[in-house]
């Protein structure tokens, strides 16, 4: 499996596909990242790629795994992303 892209890596693509410099492709992905942290309350959609969406988890009864013993799990709000389907289809393959 290879290496992820970093952050300046992506930059340095979108630059050169966008025809723009490299600092303005980081400010872009810099933006895109501050709309979607403000956005994600209610839902922050990224066509073809996927959508990041506010979950809120019920309280639940867990075990501890050393002492087998049950503990409360409160319940919380958590960020998901949920994956498109145009992007699943692109890595996947259709099935």
């Amino acid at each position: 499996m290879g290496k992820a892209m970093t952050k300046s890596q992506i930059a340095d693509h979108l630059a050169g596909k966008a025809g723009v410099t490299k600092k303005t492709a980081m400010e872009m992905l810099d933006n895109l990242a501050a709309l979607a942290y403000k956005e994600a309350k209610n839902s922050f959609t990224i066509p073809g790629i996927g959508k990041l969406v506010l979950a809120h988890r019920k309280a639940r009864t867990g075990r501890n795994p050393q002492t087998g013993a049950p503990i409360k799990i409160p319940a919380k709000k958590v960020v998901k992303f949920r994956v498109a389907k145009a992007a699943k289809d692109a890595i996947l393959g259709k099935r």
